[in-house]
């Protein structure tokens, strides 16, 4: 009888306002799509339990604000996550133009214990607007996850649900790898610390 492991993966995704972000976490929570569009104040978070090889995987999604003013609360909204997701709008060269200071941001905020192998995932949204309107191409979402550290880069649409399964299979695997290797490091630092730190005495249990 084989035991299943559990976690709890909490998941950011950050974007411009506009990109999505509510509607990707949406569609893949709820299979559910809006058009009527209602900005995030601050965040909000939706949780989805999935199967992730012999895990049992709590995902909590952290729905943020896009807009300037609520950056400041990125702080408390951050850290701890094990995954950054940076949205933008395929049809916004702007939203794409913003994925770096993003990410940027959210490393400065979040202050992860590795910045460079601490894992991100790009999601090109609304690709199922008419292909002559698609203003950032294929390749050069790629080139731009190439250059910041191999990122994965998914395309997607919230309203027809592409892409969105399989997107957030790969966060989910990502952020799981990522959680084990942080509680390894975390045990290991303990392990140490108890040898090196002469005032106390190791337990003898």
């Amino acid at each position: 009888m084989s035991h299943r492991k559990k976690a709890m993966l909490k998941i950011v995704i950050l974007g411009d306002s506009g990109v999505g972000k509510t509607s990707l976490i949406r569609q893949y929570v709820d299979n559910k799509f809006s058009t009527q569009y209602k900005a995030t104040i601050g965040a909000d978070f939706f949780n989805r339990e999935l199967q992730v090889d012999d895990h049992t995987v709590k995902m909590q999604l952290w729905d943020t604000a896009g807009q300037e003013r609520f950056q400041s609360l990125g702080v408390a909204f951050y850290r701890g996550a094990d995954c950054c997701v940076l949205v933008y709008d395929v049809n916004n060269p702007k939203s794409f133009e913003a994925l770096k200071a993003w990410r940027d941001e959210f490393l400065v905020q979040a202050n992860p214990r590795d910045p460079e192998t601490f894992p991100f995932v790009v999601v090109g949204n609304k690709v199922d607007i008419e292909d002559n309107n698609k203003r950032v191409s294929t390749k050069r979402a790629q080139a731009f996850c190439r250059a910041n550290g191999n990122m994965p880069y998914f395309e997607t649409s919230a309203k027809e649900a592409i892409g969105v399964e399989a997107a957030f299979e790969v966060i989910a695997r990502n952020a799981l790898s990522q959680a084990e290797s942080e509680d390894y490091n975390e045990d290991f630092t303990d392990a140490i610390n108890i040898h090196l730190d002469s005032d106390k005495s190791p337990c003898m249990c």
